[in-house]
């Protein structure tokens, strides 16, 4: 199942459009959760696992990143496998304590246990919250 997830940030103007592929169709907010966050750490593990010798740039690639403010080789630095399982619990325990929320075709989903029903032409967002820190005088 192809899908387009809109990520945003309370704040900021930008929604960043990111193309998904889920192995099968979830069916709670429980199971969307966990199979966004393994397709993405299975795909940061293979990126350690597959890394070039030399990497260059062509005059699209320095166009498109001038545009998004930093231009970069995209080396990586750490090569640090992560934990399918911990980051699963991870992103669900975020979700409980309301770092980020999830809306599928405009309504909320609240619960871990509520019912998902997706579709390739699903509109769904994951906002992350930004908390405000300091105190007031």
């Amino acid at each position: 199942m192809r899908l387009i997830i809109q990520l945003k940030r309370l704040g900021k103007k930008k929604i960043h459009h990111i193309p998904f592929e889920l192995s099968s169709e979830p069916k709670t907010l429980h199971a969307f959760i966990t199979a966004c966050v393994t397709e993405e750490v299975e795909n940061y593990n293979q990126r350690r696992q597959n890394i070039e010798l030399a990497a260059f740039l062509n005059s699209q690639q320095i166009q498109e990143q001038t545009e998004q403010g930093k231009i970069t080789f995209g080396e990586i630095q750490n090569f640090t496998f992560i934990d399918v399982d911990k980051a699963i619990s991870t992103a669900l325990l975020a979700h409980k304590d309301g770092l980020y929320v999830v809306f599928v075709n405009g309504t909320e989903i609240k619960q871990l246990t509520d019912p998902v029903e997706i579709d390739e032409k699903s509109e769904i967002a994951i906002i992350r919250l930004t908390f405000l820190a300091g105190r007031m005088t």
